[in-house]
């Protein structure tokens, strides 16, 4: 039976500006289930990124709070990992040294031999032992990308937070890391929340895709639950009437309802 283990409670948010505080977000009411895999879509300014930060700790937010076990989050913590568009590996690190450092941060009592054991295995769930010499400079855009989330992995996060971690790629790599992430999905059941802009994205990964209204004080305006079996096949999906339809209810919601301008 799943359990919410996420909860976000009337959370709004404050920034200051010449002409005052703006609300960026208000109201928003989410609970995640362990294990599930949520997207966030809507369009640019709408707060997605502003929810994800303060799900990670790096933002405060204003009015209503989250809750993780039990626990309020107000600060970042290896329990809620994140993964960003630009992958913000150190560039005089070899891939293997990047991942192994934040092992060494989040696990201060592991053995040296036990480090490098689990710092092999997460570069090996992201298909990337063949390169954990090589420095990021020496590497493409996606496997950077892939280093990134082997860095979250190795940090065995309850939450997987991911900020449009493959919007900079080339479509095929871009195919490839979904595949990837469905399969890593599959087989660590972690919880993660990603945002992106690209419909078909959300469809393929995601169990529920909460839709934001425009801002200011944006919240969730429609969640879609998307009923399709896993494992999920991109070839076998794109003549599947359901995939479809949860296509075009996104859709609609971005094209039609939110043509209006914001206030």
């Amino acid at each position: 039976m799943s359990q919410t283990h996420l909860e976000l409670s009337a959370v709004g948010i404050d920034f200051p500006t010449d002409k005052g505080l703006f609300r960026a977000l208000q109201n928003v009411n989410l609970k995640i289930d362990k294990g599930e895999f949520v997207s966030l879509i809507g369009h640019s300014g709408c707060g997605k990124s502003t929810v994800l930060n303060i799900v990670a700790g790096l933002y405060q937010a204003t009015t209503g709070g989250v809750i993780l076990d039990g626990r309020e989050v107000n600060e970042p913590g290896p329990e809620r990992a994140v993964v960003f568009q630009n992958h913000s590996l150190l560039p005089w690190l070899t891939c293997y040294q990047n991942v192994e450092l934040a092992v060494r941060q989040v696990f201060r009592d592991k053995s040296r031999r036990e480090v490098r054991e689990w710092t092999l295995h997460n570069l090996e769930l992201v298909h990337m032992l063949h390169a954990k010499d090589k420095r990021p400079g020496e590497i493409s855009g996606g496997m950077k990308q892939r280093i990134g989330i082997a860095r979250a992995l190795s940090m065995q996060p309850k939450v997987l937070l991911m900020d449009e971690p493959f919007g900079a790629l080339d479509a095929l790599t871009r195919a490839h890391l979904q595949d990837s992430l469905m399969e890593i999905h599959r087989d660590l059941g972690n919880t993660v929340i990603m945002i992106t802009h690209d419909v078909d994205e959300a469809v393929l990964l995601s169990d529920r895709i909460v839709m934001m209204s425009n801002g200011p004080a944006a919240t969730v305006g429609d969640i879609l639950r998307v009923d399709l079996p896993r494992p999920r096949d991109r070839l076998a999906l794109a003549n599947d009437p359901h995939y479809h339809h949860c296509r075009a209810a996104v859709l609609e919601f971005l094209y039609q309802r939110q043509q209006r301008p914001a206030a």
